[in-house]
């Protein structure tokens, strides 16, 4: 009775403290004392030697699967793993396997008080490693984060992936939050997210700018549009014709802080003279060159393109902001020329009339004149190897003379006059960039029918495909869809302040990134991605 009692005891003791050292696996070190309960009966034995006890391992934390990161906008995917993830500790590294990499690995370090130690090979507990590697093919905007064994690795094809990884990276540790253990993989569903900002209606100051190129550059925005010439200003200084410049403007010096500014964060700004009409401030230094009408009326805002003086003041103006805009883009404007908005152009201005006759045959047409003036101003900013886009109404149906197939269609509207159904662009194979008025137009004032567009909005009904109004076009057409533009007009200029223009269009600008970066539905409620946005901030 005795010994059985002993042997009972002893069993016990070793299943108990099995049970307390559980590995990250979740197998028990019990199961191994379990096997050997046999050999621990025979051992209780008077006939058997006594043994000295099998050492018990330590217990060993184990973590949960971690959870995807909540950024804005969401990370294409997360594969979950265990472990504690990471946090920034001040004195820890941010290294580079390349020299390009060095102004995205000092932002993050200056960001979360690490050091930046350049390039480094050997590895050490705590750092961040910002990695080029060599994929052929892959998007440059793409990137993958590793966060393991203490450390977080972003890598990617191109600086600007690299570059969205910190800002993943700076969103998840943001007031103390830990980025979780696992691999992001991310990557944009459309290459254009951009902002368009018109400071020619409404003076903004560079400091103002500023803020918002690095507000977009943390949503990972790529473009920022900078209307600056219309009929109410020309906010750039200018050598080639000082006369024209609003007093209110930017210098060039100020610009060009803000173009280096833009450009460390991968974002191209795009800039636009409208032309041949909102050239409102050129005509009143050139009055000469205001378009009239058969009664000697002079039309608002509009260039006689019949003149050849009228081509050579917007090239020259081309021509030297090429130098200030070293970007790719660039945006000719080309809407709402008023002699086009008449119901007889030809009769209502003879001399255009006349014009296109001369330079298209008898048959020529107004319209076809302003589609020749919009493809000389094409061939302009190409000869800087800008591609060149124009809003939707500067394309004219029924011309014999076509638009370049090069120029982009920057699609805002349905209402104009002759403006037409976003599927005829598409059909005719030209790419489209989405602006439309009845989700991304942010309108001072509200003028017209116009109203302050919603985040909850865009973030719920709109996508890249909803080209016009509500509906979309359909999905074959999706790859032509570059992408697109939330845009502030400033019609109404005194109706806000900068700082309510700041505001009001924050959460817009969160959820119009959130629909270009992210092709699938969204995974949290408005009230969620609200919240989330708030979290951020």
């Amino acid at each position: 009775m005795l010994i059985v009692a002993v042997v009972v005891v002893t069993v016990a003791a070793g299943v108990s403290l099995g049970l307390l050292a559980t590995g990250d696996n979740g197998a028990s070190a019990g199961s191994e004392q379990r096997r050997s309960a046999p050999g621990l009966s025979e051992a209780a034995s008077p006939s058997a030697p006594r043994q000295a006890p099998t050492p018990t391992p330590s217990p060993t934390r184990s973590y949960p699967l971690s959870t995807a990161p909540r950024t804005i906008p969401a990370v294409t995917s997360h594969t979950a793993a265990r472990g504690p993830g990471w946090r920034p500790v001040k004195g820890e590294r941010v290294v580079v396997n390349d020299k390009g990499l060095a102004d995205e690995g000092r932002l993050i370090a200056g960001e979360l008080g690490l050091t930046y130690a350049g390039e480094k090979d050997d590895v050490r507990a705590g750092d961040v490693r910002l990695t080029l590697k060599g994929d052929e093919g892959a998007d440059p905007e793409s990137y993958s984060m590793t966060v393991s064994g203490g450390r977080v690795t972003i890598s990617g094809p191109g600086e600007a992936g690299v570059f969205y990884g910190t800002r993943t990276l700076k969103q998840e540790v943001h007031d103390g939050g830990t980025a979780p253990e696992g691999v992001v993989r991310d990557a944009p569903a459309k290459p254009v997210r951009g902002f368009m900002l018109d400071i020619a209606r409404k003076y903004f100051t560079a400091d103002w700018i500023e803020d918002r190129v690095r507000e977009l550059g943390d949503l990972k925005f790529n473009q920022l549009g900078l209307h600056f010439s219309d009929d109410q200003g020309f906010r750039i200084e200018s050598t080639s014709h000082p006369e024209i410049v609003s007093q209110q403007h930017l210098t060039k010096a100020q610009v060009k802080k803000i173009v280096e500014l833009a450009e460390s964060r991968h974002i191209t700004v795009v800039p636009e003279i409208d032309s041949p009409g909102h050239l409102g401030a050129v005509i009143a230094a050139h009055p000469d060159l205001q378009l009239r009408n058969v009664n000697g009326v002079a039309t608002r805002g509009a260039v006689d393109i019949s003149k050849p003086e009228s081509a050579e003041i917007v090239d020259d103006l081309l021509n030297e902001y090429a130098g200030l805009f070293p970007g790719n883009q660039w945006h000719l404007g080309g809407d709402e020329y008023q002699a086009l908005v008449v119901s007889n152009p030809e009769a209502s201005y003879p001399q255009l009339a006349t014009a296109a006759r001369e330079a298209y045959g008898s048959q020529g047409t107004v319209a076809d004149l302003a589609t020749g003036w919009l493809n000389d101003r094409a061939a302009t900013v190409r000869a800087h190897d800008r591609t060149p886009r124009a809003w939707n109404d500067g394309f004219f149906r029924n011309t014999s003379v076509q638009p370049d197939k090069d120029i982009q269609v920057a699609y805002w509207t349905g209402k104009e006059i002759g403006a037409r159904v976003p599927l005829e662009y598409l059909r005719e194979g030209r790419k489209v960039i989405n602006y439309n008025d009845e989700f991304l137009y942010y309108v001072l004032g509200e003028p017209q029918t116009f109203v302050y567009p919603t985040g909850e909005r865009i973030y719920e009904q709109w996508t890249p495909r909803v080209l016009r109004g509500t509906t979309a076009v359909p999905a074959t057409y999706d790859d032509q869809i570059l992408g697109g533009s939330f845009a502030v007009w400033c019609d109404l200029a005194n109706s806000q302040t900068q700082a309510q223009v700041a505001d009001g269009i924050r959460m817009p600008l969160r959820a119009t990134v959130q629909k270009l970066w992210d092709a699938g539905e969204p995974k949290l409620s408005w009230a969620e991605f609200k919240a989330l946005a708030d979290r951020l901030d």
